[in-house]
């Protein structure tokens, strides 16, 4: 069992962030067979391109160093909040020093193909470190950056409504949401599925990052990481296409037309139009209408929130959305 140990300093300073580089990551592991597969329909979109960066660059020196269980934590840096982008994590990869790299290599590079010659050349080259960052951005442009603002509005979404459960219900049931295997107990956090005996966060607080591509539940628990938990993200399954754990709300649309009830079914947390739009893929002028039509109705309320104004269901859109599933 894994246990950290939490202090109220740690609550004060426990914070979510989003990881660009960590999602690469964890999608190339998962389209070269080394963790949780896609789903179908993204995997036939993406492996032509990826088998194409296999050959034209040093993707697969990039892959020597990825496992099961991770790989080395240059290429995947400590991201520092939610405004983290793929241009922040590249120069932080592209600025790690030789040396830090190679004692990383010599950590990672365990497995057969680290002993392609073609890899070992790359992994031994003075230039290695660049070599490895120009194969990772190729392959975050041609394979996750036009998916990433979907993505991304699904994370976001993600961490407004942990933050809104932290608000209503406490630290503890915001924890135990993020997987059925995680409980708070005694004042710590326990996930029996792991290994690594009892942690202590030393004040030093817990970072959260939502993941649309991890299968469950990840942990950081060495530095230059903060101890981190990589939780999946809400609406993952129904990108996906799930059907089996995603709503179906025939009836609903049957009712109010299939855009606004995705929008329904999609407010499950509060959410903004821009995070609407961009996590089911929609205009937001179109958005925008729909909610307003909703909002009169009198499904929706909206309430201003920073910047933001974000929607929720009102009770009467809770019981409509509740009755179609």
């Amino acid at each position: 069992m894994l246990r950290f140990e939490v202090s109220v300093e740690d609550l004060l300073r426990s914070r979510f962030a989003l990881s660009p580089a960590l999602d690469l990551c964890l999608l190339l592991r998962s389209l070269a067979g080394r963790d949780r597969p896609l789903p179908r329909a993204w995997a036939t979109r993406l492996m032509p391109a990826f088998e194409r960066l296999r050959r034209e660059t040093e993707l697969d020196a990039a892959l020597a160093l990825q496992n099961r269980h991770g790989g080395p934590n240059f290429v995947a840096p400590p991201p520092r909040g939610l405004n983290q982008t793929w241009a922040d994590d590249l120069d932080a990869i592209r600025a790690t020093p030789l040396e830090a790299a190679r004692h990383e290599f010599a950590a990672t590079a365990t497995g057969p193909s680290a002993r392609d010659p073609r890899v070992r050349a790359v992994l031994d080259s003075p230039d290695a470190v660049s070599r490895i960052a120009e194969a990772m951005d190729r392959a975050w442009h041609e394979l996750l950056a036009a998916d990433w603002p979907q993505l991304r509005a699904i994370c976001e979404r993600d961490v407004v409504h942990r933050v809104g459960v932290i608000g209503e219900h406490g630290w503890a049931a915001a924890i135990e949401s993020l997987h059925p295997g995680i409980d708070w107990h005694a004042g710590g956090i326990e996930i029996g599925f792991f290994r690594g005996g009892t942690i202590r966060l030393a004040g030093d607080g817990l970072l959260l990052i939502p993941s649309v591509f991890v299968g469950n539940i990840a942990a950081h628990m060495e530095d230059p990481w903060p101890r981190t938990l990589v939780y999946r993200a809400r609406g993952t399954a129904a990108l996906w296409g799930e059907e089996e754990t995603a709503p179906r709300p025939d009836a609903l649309t049957a009712l109010v037309g299939r855009a606004r009830a995705r929008l329904l079914v999609a407010l499950d947390a509060p959410a903004s139009t821009s995070h609407l739009a961009r996590s089911l893929a929609m205009t937001p002028g179109a958005v925008g209408d729909h909610l307003a039509i909703l909002r009169g109705a009198g499904l929706l309320v909206r309430a201003r929130s920073g910047r933001s104004v974000l929607y929720r269901r009102t009770p009467l859109g809770e019981a409509l959305v509740a009755g179609s599933g």
